[in-house]
């Protein structure tokens, strides 16, 4: 239970708290330190699989905790941009991405009960669809349109990749439920 790659999970778990806390700060650059942490986490995410596999260090406790941690941290996520930008052009894709999350952990969950959970594996569209996801709240968090003098449009881009990632989000939410159905189907 106490491997490398999970530790590092629980580190991302850890730092929600901590970003929360950092990027409602009463200071000067509290959006983009908490963006900041918000980043460092997402890139855990990446380290413990890698590590994982590397290590052989691959666990139950590890395969349950790693999306649990994604989840909680990206809901918190966009929790906080929809409260900063306050808008439906934030809104709706970030009810978007909620409901697939939602709606995917259940389906692997009732999958896997039926003993089809590899009907329902992560897809390289899921994980684009977190790419863009992810790229889209760090620059949403940052606020960012400007930096040291340059413009960079960090908040502009992070619109697009969250409707893009809720468009992915919604087009995997389909491609795993025809493949649930399928799987069932054919059993």
């Amino acid at each position: 239970m106490w491997t490398i790659p999970n530790i590092i999970t629980l580190l991302r778990v850890v730092l929600i708290p901590v970003f929360v806390t950092i990027y409602f700060l009463d200071w000067k650059w509290a959006h983009e330190a908490g963006a900041f942490v918000f980043w460092l986490a997402a890139i855990t995410d990446w380290f413990d699989g890698y590590l994982a596999r590397k290590l052989k260090q691959s666990s139950a406790f590890g395969a349950f905790l790693d999306p649990v941690a994604d989840k909680l941290i990206v809901a918190a996520a966009l929790l906080m941009i929809t409260h900063t930008y306050a808008t439906l052009w934030i809104t709706v894709p970030a009810i978007v991405l909620l409901m697939r999350e939602i709606f995917v952990s259940a389906l692997r969950e009732w999958m896997s009960e039926q003993g089809a959970s590899d009907a329902v594996k992560v897809s390289f569209l899921g994980k684009a669809k977190t790419m863009a996801q992810m790229l889209a709240l760090i620059g949403l968090l940052s606020g960012l349109e400007v930096f040291m003098g340059v413009t960079i449009y960090w908040v502009t881009l992070g619109y697009i990749l969250l409707w893009f990632a809720a468009a992915l989000s919604l087009w995997s939410m389909m491609a795993y439920a025809v493949a649930g159905y399928r799987a069932l189907k054919d059993a």
